[in-house]
């Protein structure tokens, strides 16, 4: 075990400028939130997305695979959240940031209720943009 963990978040916005987070069930994102027990339970996705950030994003191809599976509104990936901010619909962008996490003091949870402290490090991806859904333009002329 270390003292400070790496951990990724994983964020879509409407417009590019304001972010919102996707919750795991299980890996910390809110600071606020205490860690779980899942013994004997094996979270796949929160697991993966641990070890992905040991590496570099273009190491973990299956994360663009995830994020085109949001951008399509798959309720069996979207349902592997603890809280979708968009509530099942695809947001126009989506990231990736790196953060480390570390355990708040014992003085700052009684004072806060952090159970974490985090330091953003930076991006970890770039920003994907949903394609647009145009409908393809009619023929004209005759048929």
């Amino acid at each position: 075990m270390t003292r400070t963990r790496p951990e990724l978040v994983l964020e879509g916005s409407d417009d590019g400028v304001h972010w919102k987070e996707y919750e795991f069930s299980y890996k910390p994102v809110s600071t606020k939130k205490m860690p779980p027990i899942v013994a004997p339970h094996q979270p796949r996705l929160d697991w993966q997305m641990w070890f992905a950030a040991l590496e570099n994003f273009y190491e973990n191809l299956w994360l663009q695979n995830l994020m085109t599976r949001i951008f399509q509104e798959s309720q069996d990936v979207l349902s592997l959240f603890a809280k979708d901010p968009f509530q099942g619909k695809a947001p126009q962008f989506l990231r990736i940031q790196l953060y480390t996490y570390q355990f708040s003091s014992f003085k700052e949870w009684r004072e806060t209720g952090a159970w974490w402290s985090r330091e953003l490090k930076g991006p970890y991806s770039p920003v994907f943009e949903k394609e647009s859904e145009e409908e393809p333009a009619e023929k004209s002329g005759p048929s």
